[in-house]
């Protein structure tokens, strides 16, 4: 008889057209059951957990089984115990990479729009000599992760010994960790993980702390953003996030500090991969807006004083002077080089989309919110990430003054179809909000 297969299944099996195949049925995977398990709200051994890992790795449970699991991690949660035993498994599901000297990394839980400081970090550390081979993610609920946007400077995908080596090169390389084989099952968590718009703490904790072990990580600083429309809504959260971060980064041999920094407003001018991009070599060359400066030097500032490359209480310092002087910026070049970039790339060299429209002030007064959830809907309704020339640029922010007819707010998209539809939303959501210092009269 003959069996036709999708074009991915093929793709994935390796299988060519009038090959011989046998046919077997596909038993109940015993994962399935400990899914239903978690379910219930019941903690899992390190055995089930490792199961379930197997079986994603091996594609031996469907997506909507995968999303049940995600989902259960959401609204069921997991105990330190259970996500350590994730992490371990995530881990042994791929190939790992040693570096013979320590390494260092910053990585961001995510859900700030415009949060672009990675690009900043990796060359001032790297200039610094200390050696910080970043892994990063594509977006999951964001407009662009670092992937997306460093992707429109140079390549990202790189086998693990292509990695290796150009981070031992320049000191610094910027990869997307779904191409090095390094945690498998974390992408294929990621796909589920996107339609739904979710990333649930426990699988967010060991799919990032999976990545920096399989990658030889032993020094990070964790970026943890609080505010409306992040992760963290308060301090307190953030400092119980983070105390659960160094517990489980400490067993596996990281050592983790914690920045809680400022997430109530975009990172920057700017939302979404070219655009994001384009501002980042700005503040590279000096001309970058001040809240994206100052994070970046801060956190770059907390790893130079991990490695001793600065004194301590002196790491922000040192690491503005390196960006001051050039040097980040001529590392930055020498990374986007190593990997297949143009050296010479500027600013205004990175194409945006073509179809453009502005939001502008209906009347006088202060920019008193910025809606971090909105401007990310309308950003990625425009096209963000898939589209890299999509997205958004925030001419005012909050405190800002604004005048009736101010353009506060411009919306960039390859297609006229989604650059309508982002319009809309934003006159629906309305994620700029002015007020006059007249709130009413009685």
């Amino acid at each position: 008889g003959e069996v036709g297969v999708c074009r991915g299944l093929g793709d994935v099996l390796g299988l060519t057209e009038g090959e011989r195949i046998v046919l077997e049925p596909v038993m109940f995977p015993r994962s399935s059951e400990y899914i239903h398990k978690k379910m219930r709200g019941e903690e899992l051994s390190a055995g089930e957990i490792r199961s379930i890992i197997r079986d994603i790795a091996r594609r031996e449970l469907s997506r909507v089984e995968v999303a049940a699991f995600v989902l259960a991690e959401q609204f069921k949660g997991m105990t330190d115990s259970e996500i350590e035993s994730l992490t371990l498994a995530m881990i042994e599901s791929g190939e790992r990479i040693e570096f013979k000297e320590r390494a260092f990394d910053k990585h961001s839980i995510g859900g700030v729009p415009g949060n672009k400081v990675s690009l900043l970090i990796v060359p001032i550390v790297a200039a610094s000599g200390l050696l910080i081979p970043k892994t990063s993610s594509k977006a999951i609920t964001s407009p662009s992760g670092t992937a997306d946007t460093m992707e429109v400077l140079a390549p990202v995908n790189f086998k693990a010994e292509e990695f290796k080596e150009i981070a031992e090169r320049t000191r610094g390389i910027i990869a997307w960790g779904g191409s090095l084989n390094i945690v498998p099952t974390d992408d294929l968590i990621i796909r589920v993980e996107h339609p739904l718009m979710i990333d649930p703490v426990p699988q967010m904790i060991a799919s990032i702390l999976a990545k920096k072990v399989a990658v030889g990580i032993d020094n990070m600083v964790l970026d943890i953003p609080i505010g409306e429309g992040c992760k963290t809504r308060d301090e307190e959260e953030a400092r119980n996030l983070a105390v659960k971060f160094i517990k489980i980064a400490r067993k596996l041999g990281i050592k983790m500090q914690c920045g809680i920094t400022y997430g109530g407003q975009p990172v920057g001018h700017t939302i979404g991969p070219a655009l994001e991009a384009k501002e980042a070599l700005e503040a590279l060359a000096g001309k970058g807006p001040l809240s994206l400066v100052e994070k970046s030097t801060a956190l770059a500032g907390m790893i130079l004083e991990m490695g001793e490359a600065a004194m301590a209480g002196r790491g922000q310092e040192v690491a503005r002077e390196i960006l001051r002087s050039g040097r980040a910026l001529s590392k930055m070049r020498e990374i986007i080089e190593a990997q297949g970039g143009d050296s010479r790339v500027k600013p205004s060299d990175i194409p945006l989309g073509s179809h453009v429209t502005t939001v502008n002030a209906e009347s006088d007064g202060y920019v008193v919110r910025v809606d971090n959830e909105a401007i990310k809907l309308v950003a990625r309704a425009a096209g963000a990430p898939v589209d890299k020339g999509a997205g958004v640029i925030l001419r005012f922010k909050r405190g800002y003054k604004v005048s009736r007819g101010d353009t506060i707010m411009e919306i960039y998209s390859e297609r006229e179809s989604r650059l309508s539809k982002a319009a809309a939303l934003a006159a629906e959501l309305v994620p700029v909000q002015i007020e006059g210092m007249l709130l009413g009269k009685i």
